[in-house]
């Protein structure tokens, strides 16, 4: 679920306390964007928010939520996006964040 390759060289490349700047920066955006996907999604820009969650997810080394925005990315641009299941991408996403966060404890000084 989680590329922890990924996260030590973000953490080695910029440093534990950027690093702890980096992850709540991306927790807040991304909280945005998902908190409006799980009460009020909007098709018309159902794209463009997984573009950002996806872009957001592969920085942090969340690949399997990462691969599913891609997916359903994809979709939309095909000019399907109500078949993307957006309550999976929520729900992933929770997933993910939540085992990020638990991983990230493990590092020194990290979220």
């Amino acid at each position: 679920m989680i590329d922890w390759q990924r996260v030590e060289e973000l953490r080695n490349e910029v440093g534990s306390e950027a690093f702890n700047e980096v992850v709540e920066l991306f927790l807040e955006e991304v909280d945005e964007t998902i908190a409006r996907l799980r009460s009020d999604p909007d098709l018309s820009t159902l794209e463009e928010d997984l573009h950002f969650l996806k872009g957001s997810a592969l920085n942090l080394g969340l690949t399997v939520f990462s691969l599913l925005c891609q997916k359903g990315e994809q979709m939309s641009a095909s000019g399907h996006p109500e078949d993307v299941d957006v309550s999976v991408v929520v729900e992933t996403f929770d997933e993910s964040r939540a085992a990020f966060v638990e991983g990230c404890a493990k590092f020194p000084s990290a979220a």
